[in-house]
């Protein structure tokens, strides 16, 4: 008898938890309803969902987020402005949007990259540290569009992807290098600046690099003595890169 009554508890107990689940699923399924009846009213109105979305945003900065995962699921090919104009409208978002936009496939991630770091070129380090994050195997990619699109930030990129992936300076340094040959000296800057110790490695890719400029080659050897590199080292370094004798006596006899 008491073992028919604790069933009965456990199954009614167990009805219980379903109930109160089915009604917490249902309860999501028609908040998510009204945000998308939401959001199509306001694309009619606004006529362009850009404008759809930073109104939006602009009104209801607390739901962004949820505002433009709906959004994306709704309007999946205008991806470009939906990411746009919420950047546009809460930058402080860009991480966070860049994020929602990759994880749902629906554009490359160069493209996001690129759309993410127009809408707003000051936040361009959490572009690329947030599509690092979500898409690692695409890390040069990311940088590559990065540099071109905002090569004035490029020791910026640079440096917080190293931070992030420490282990790929290389990969890092190079594609900033390749996509932009000029960003030479500032991505060796700042990448001495937190990683002086890798100096070396630093050093040689960045002249190796940039050896189809040869005046690139030489400033870079100048940042680094600059940096406060032993010049023994910064010399070896840059031999090592391909910097000839005759570059380094310019850029080294010149600074002394």
């Amino acid at each position: 008898m008491k073992k028919l009554v604790g069933l009965a508890f456990a199954f009614s107990s167990l009805a219980q938890m379903h109930g109160a689940f089915a009604s917490q699923a249902t309860t999501k399924t028609k908040q998510s309803q009204v945000g998308e009846k939401f959001i199509q009213v306001q694309v009619k109105q606004n006529v362009t969902i850009g404008r759809a979305i930073k109104s939006i945003v602009d009104h209801y900065p607390q739901q962004a987020a949820s505002i433009v995962d709906t959004a994306l699921d709704l309007y999946p090919e205008k991806y470009k402005e939906i990411i746009h104009a919420a950047i546009s409208a809460q930058p402080t978002l860009t991480q966070e949007v860049v994020t929602i936009a990759l994880s749902k496939g629906i554009g490359s991630c160069t493209s996001i990259v690129e759309t993410a770091i127009n809408a707003d070129p000051s936040y361009v380090d959490f572009v690329v540290t947030a599509a690092a994050h979500s898409t690692p195997e695409q890390l040069g990619e990311i940088v590559r569009i990065a540099v071109m699109t905002e090569p004035d930030s490029a020791d910026y990129i640079v440096q917080s992807l190293a931070k992030q992936h420490p282990s790929k300076i290389v990969e890092i340094l190079t594609s900033a290098i390749g996509a932009v040959p000029f960003v030479g000296e500032y991505a060796v800057e700042a990448l001495l600046a937190v990683f002086p110790n890798d100096a070396e490695l630093v050093i040689t890719t960045a002249v190796r690099e940039s050896s189809a400029q040869r005046e690139h080659v030489k400033r870079i050897i100048e940042t680094a003595q600059n940096a406060g590199v032993d010049v023994e080292k910064l010399e070896a370094y840059a031999i090592n890169g391909g910097a000839t004798s005759e570059e380094l006596s310019q850029v080294l006899n010149d600074k002394q």
